[in-house]
């Protein structure tokens, strides 16, 4: 087990000497070595010397994932390459992706934070733990495995998909922690039910989910359903991947790896820093990562911070369950789509009307996705099956663009409402509060 008393127990006087001190030192190296951050902290009049106070983060510019997405590949690094020994992206989806470069140190970081987000979801030296997450440049994968072997617990690096070599797995190799996004927790559940796997020979006793917003009421199914203890994970590329934030048993909140990330609430409209306990856009800044700097990153998740220590003993803060976002983006079934790439699909598509509508929905517990289509007047008042052909192919074009199926629906011209102002592209029905 990864239990660190100094940094995950300290009191709030220690970790505010120790968080000051490090983002003095976060934002002296952003400045000093990269042009990006010596340019908008020199623009918003303001020096490493500034910060002697913790409260002093606020005279600092907020950073967007536009920001980071400009300086494709590597202009946020803050070191030579020859010092960076791994780098991340995001999903690119709606373009250049964020790129994420690691030092041998910040890898050594991002294992001890992982190792201890694995040991609040139960994982021991002892334990097998069925990594689901996808390898590769999405750094789901990687920071469970690094977390893992942090620990000494046995990774079984299995990634995504083939569910009933999941599920084989799951029984022969006695797998008793799994990591996955909890959508594809209950999928993994409902293939056992139809296998007719009797959970109670499986030897699973945690799940660690994270990558999509999920509800009280989805936890209690998977719990009943796999027979294990569900725990939240939180994580983004921007600022390291997951272990930023974990559940512990208790489940009243996640606790934020303070001594590495600092944390903050916004008012998403003003800018405005709000008190802990009051919902809104959660900021990030990074204390100790040496490749990549990062100061105020505008995630766009909201929620709110709650103070005082824990049952489990730490006095980290916590961070209430992601609610929901600031801004279009989604998070369909742990991907991130954006409104803007199926609208890219839409307009390669002869016959189409430039009016559509996305309707997002959870029926049971996994995200499904229906596009709403304008036809023209020619293809709406063809035959049937031109109109089914029509539609199969738009799915194709959607699916192509952003890695998910999706159920259209071809409706007729001028059906869908318009608006003199923004139009209204997303429905969101799916309840999380």
């Amino acid at each position: 087990m990864i239990w660190n008393p100094e940094a995950e127990c300290m009191s709030q006087e220690e970790k505010q000497e120790l968080q000051l001190r490090r983002l003095q030192n976060t934002v002296k190296r952003a400045y000093e070595n990269v042009p990006y951050y010596n340019k908008r902290l020199k623009d918003a009049g303001v020096f490493p010397e500034d910060i002697e106070t913790l409260d002093d983060i606020e005279k600092l510019p907020f950073t967007t994932k536009n920001d980071l997405r400009e300086a494709y590949p590597f202009g946020m690094f803050a070191v030579p390459d020859e010092e960076i020994v791994e780098v991340h992206t995001s999903s690119g989806t709606t373009g250049k992706p964020v790129v994420s470069g690691y030092t041998s140190r910040d890898l050594e970081i991002w294992s001890e934070v992982m190792a201890r987000a694995l040991t609040m979801g139960m994982a021991t030296r002892k334990d097998r733990i069925q990594n689901c997450y996808g390898y590769g440049l999405f750094t789901g994968g990687l920071g469970v495995h690094y977390g893992g072997q942090k620990i000494g617990a046995t990774v079984i690096p299995i990634s995504a998909g083939n569910t009933k070599r999941q599920i084989e797995i799951m029984q022969d190799f006695g797998t008793t922690v799994i990591t996955c996004t909890p959508s594809y927790a209950l999928y993994l559940a409902e293939v056992l039910e139809k296998e007719g796997v009797d959970i109670g020979e499986l030897n699973l006793k945690s799940g660690i989910f994270g990558a999509e917003m999920w509800t009280e009421e989805m936890r209690e199914t998977i719990e009943a359903r796999l027979g294990l203890t569900a725990l939240n994970i939180y994580g983004l590329t921007e600022i390291i991947g997951p272990g930023v934030a974990m559940e512990c048993t208790e489940k009243k909140g996640l606790h934020i790896a303070e001594d590495h990330f600092y944390p903050e609430i916004i008012d998403p409209k003003t800018g405005e820093k709000l008190p802990n306990g009051t919902k809104g856009e959660l900021v990030l800044t990074t204390l100790t990562r040496e490749g990549m700097p990062v100061l105020r990153f505008r995630t766009k998740d909201i929620t709110a911070l709650r103070d005082g220590e824990c049952g489990c003993g730490r006095t980290l803060v916590r961070m209430d369950r992601i609610t929901g976002r600031s801004d279009d983006m989604l998070k369909i079934r742990g991907v991130i789509v954006f409104p803007s790439q199926i609208e890219r699909a839409l307009l390669k598509i002869k016959g189409l009307e430039p009016h559509y509508q996305i309707v997002v929905t959870r029926p049971e517990f996994l995200d499904e996705l229906e596009v709403q289509v304008e036809a023209s007047p020619e293809l709406f008042s063809d035959e049937v099956k031109h109109v089914e052909e029509a539609k199969r192919m738009i799915e194709k074009h959607i699916h192509s663009e952003i890695g998910l199926r999706v159920n259209v629906t071809l409706v007729e011209p001028g059906s869908l409402p318009r608006s003199e102002g923004k139009a209204i592209r997303v429905i969101d029905k799916r309840k999380f509060d």
